[in-house]
């Protein structure tokens, strides 16, 4: 499992995200209004001022202070594996 780094060291599961949007647009802030009423949203921005939204496919609403360009950078940068190998998104770890 690929874990993104979404600031403070917090992580998300790669293998989860639906999507990464910008919280400006009236859309984006119902979403978030009304997974706040669900009790969906998980806010990781320890008091800062939210830049990025995540999406998630379990209808949860992650709220970042990173940018989503940074986000998303991580995303597609290259995974370590946990002996230490780096690989390429996509390739298989050798054993």
């Amino acid at each position: 499992m690929k874990l993104i780094n979404i600031g403070f060291g917090n992580m998300v599961s790669a293998s989860r995200l639906v999507a990464i949007v910008s919280p400006e647009s009236a859309p984006i802030k119902r979403i978030i209004q009304e997974a706040r009423d669900k009790g969906n949203l998980i806010d990781a921005t320890y008091g800062r001022r939210t830049r990025a939204v995540i999406i998630t496919d379990s209808d949860h609403i992650v709220l970042s202070a990173v940018q989503p360009e940074t986000v998303a950078n991580r995303l597609g940068a290259r995974d370590v594996d946990t002996d230490g190998d780096e690989n390429l998104p996509g390739e298989e770890a050798s054993s």
